[in-house]
């Protein structure tokens, strides 16, 4: 740890208060260059970390963790506060199974006040802290600490709406103008209108302390001042969105100025009431290409990882192409239209594009808008983000029998995100939707079948798809919904799978002999559950399904009914699938080709 004898030096945040000031200083260039050493190498959230390290040594220094709390709002930019808080030496396990999280986690440090991974979660979850604090006589702060880009998202704003004056709660609001993808809407313009002079909220300090201070008219003349300045500053700038739900605000100020940031914190501290603080940084700070491009190091992957053409990519040149076709046809992300490959047909039909920022509740129930007014919406979103739409899928779209498509992304296990980001709930989810169609292309013609079969029908759909490229499935002999791989004599023993996990059945297979069926389509399940009947081999003698999905509910026990003549084992993950360090999430999960030569040695 030579190479950065000041951080090697912070084991909690205790050490970080016992800094001399000028110190500080070095420490945030410390902390820059080991991220920028670390993220680079394996992978990781680099340039929103970049972003806060002045605001994390900050947030260290005027409050104490774990007794206060700091709930960041997705997580991803809590690289800092790991390292402040004892974690350094973990750091060549970020983001591998088993190892540091990518996101905050309760289970990992007494600091993690909460566990995120999602966005708009935060000021609910603060909110929740303080009143609990408010009920239990605590003199603990909660923080919760807010990108701008996550007040797209409709849960901030329900939160907000239900903040106290009088709680020990600080939300900031961190302006880097610049989520994952560039925030639209209304509320990104109102936070790019509020401003203030630089000395503003000196000036009013000094008032304030100085009229209160007059013995019996102080305070009413300082309450009569208030409301003639509130009146006076309406008429010339309006107010602030924060001040008329009550919330005292406090900046902007720039957000990688040190002294700034802690002068304003400390003064929200000593307000002993609900409040806004608003800072201004720059994403990847410090890194010069990440500061140019802070979209492209918002994620990055591991040294050496080799691009490859994926689904997404595909998704959105396939979904171009047909919208040259049918003039019906409309895409729709929630702030993901780089990660889901609609930046090409953003480009192409820019008024048949919505991107609606973090809000897949509104997405959803908005495509069930233009589905009735006779369009054909497709939402691309994924999978571990579609979770929050279950009520207006199941009730605004298919109970209506709407033709909307679902474009699910990422629809598999994240080794690298973990828990939070894993895809393997929204099969399991959508099996208790009526009369909804569910495809599993593994190839990019598959992709596009999909999509042209969801445009003929007059219902919903659901395509998903891992963000991988395409499988090779040549030794398949292709039926249209389904693939099979019968080498040989007709195998006694069948393994039924869906989606890219057939990859650990093609492994297991190279050294014992099985037959595949790999499922393209997976409902209606009693269609699907026919075909596979019509080409069991029929000397088959056991049923293998293979599911990297819930167990729960799954396609695999949706599928299990209709083979009662046959011996029927399911291999699928229960549980959130927490990695192990060391292992495979696969193995850990249960669904390896390891498992698989288990399973069929029973």
């Amino acid at each position: 740890m030579t190479d950065y004898p000041i951080l090697s030096k912070i084991k909690s945040p205790a050490d970080l208060k016992a800094l001399p000031r000028e110190e500080l200083f070095v420490l945030a260039e410390e902390i820059r260059d080991f991220l920028c050493d670390k993220v680079t190498e394996r992978g990781g959230h680099l340039a929103s970390n970049l972003g806060v390290v002045e605001l994390s040594i900050a947030l260290h220094r005027v409050f104490s963790t774990p007794h206060d709390r700091i709930v960041f709002d997705v997580g991803h930019q809590s690289y800092v506060h790991k390292l402040l808080t004892g974690r350094m030496g973990d750091f060549d396990t970020l983001r591998v199974p088993g190892g540091l999280s990518g996101f905050t986690k309760r289970c990992e440090s007494e600091h993690d006040a909460f566990g995120a991974g999602h966005s708009s979660t935060s000021v609910s979850a603060a909110l929740g802290f303080a009143e609990a604090d408010k009920l239990t006589c605590s003199d603990a702060y909660s923080i919760a600490v807010v990108g701008d880009g996550a007040y797209t998202g409709g849960m901030v704003h329900e939160a907000l709406n239900n903040c106290k004056r009088d709680l020990r709660l600080i939300i900031i609001l961190n302006e880097n103008e610049m989520s994952i993808s560039p925030n639209t809407g209304g509320f990104a313009e109102q936070i790019s209108r509020i401003r203030t002079s630089k000395g503003y909220y000196s000036a009013k300090r000094r008032v304030t302390r100085f009229l209160t201070g007059i013995p019996g008219i102080g305070r009413p003349i300082y309450r009569f001042i208030g409301g003639v300045k509130q009146l006076m500053k309406n008429a010339v700038y309006g107010t602030t969105y924060f001040e008329e739900l009550g919330l005292e605000y406090f900046g902007p100020v720039d957000g990688n100025d040190y002294d700034k940031v802690e002068r304003l914190l400390y003064e929200a501290k000593q307000s002993r009431r609900a409040c806004i603080v608003h800072l201004k940084t720059t994403k990847g700070k410090g890194y010069a290409p990440a500061e140019a491009e802070p979209a492209k190091y918002h994620g990055i992957p591991p040294a050496g990882t080799t691009p490859v053409h994926n689904f997404s990519s595909e998704l959105g040149l396939r979904l171009t192409d047909l919208a040259c076709e049918d003039g019906r046809i409309c895409a729709i992300t929630a702030a993901m239209s780089d990660g889901t490959g609609l930046e090409s047909f953003a480009k192409a039909y820019p008024d048949r594009f919505y991107d609606v920022g973090i809000a897949e509740e509104h997405a959803t129930t908005f495509a069930a808008g233009l589905a009735a007014g006779g369009l054909r919406p497709f939402f691309a979103v994924y999978s571990s983000f579609i979770q929050r739409a279950y009520d207006n899928i199941l009730h605004d779209v298919a109970l209506q029998g709407l033709p909307v498509t679902f474009c699910i992304d990422r629809a598999s296990l994240s080794a690298g995100d973990g828990p939070t980001h894993h895809g393997i709930y929204d099969v399991a989810m959508l099996s208790s939707v009526p009369n909804i169609e569910l495809y599993a292309p593994c190839t990019f013609e598959k992709l596009e079948t999909a999509l042209r079969a969801s445009l003929s029908g007059e219902g919903p759909v659901a395509i998903r798809y891992p963000n991988l490229g395409e499988l090779n499935l040549s030794c398949f002999s292709d039926l249209g919904d389904l693939r099979y791989d019968y080498e040989g004599e007709e195998p006694e023993a069948v393994l039924v799978t869906y989606g890219r996990i057939v990859s650990e059945a093609m492994k297991a297979k190279a050294s014992r002999g099985f037959g595949i069926i790999l499922l393209e389509k997976l409902r209606p399940y009693g269609d699907i559950a026919a075909k596979v009947r019509q080409i069991l081999p029929a000397g088959c003698r056991k049923l293998i399904f293979l599911e990297e999905g819930q167990r729960e509910g799954g396609a695999a026990e949706s599928l299990r009914r209709y083979f009662p003549d046959i011996p029927y084992s399911v291999l699928a993950i229960e549980g959130f699938g927490a990695g192990k360090l060391g292992e495979s999430i696969t193995k850990t999960c249960g669904i390896s080709y390891e498992n698989i030569l288990e399973e069929l040695d029973k």
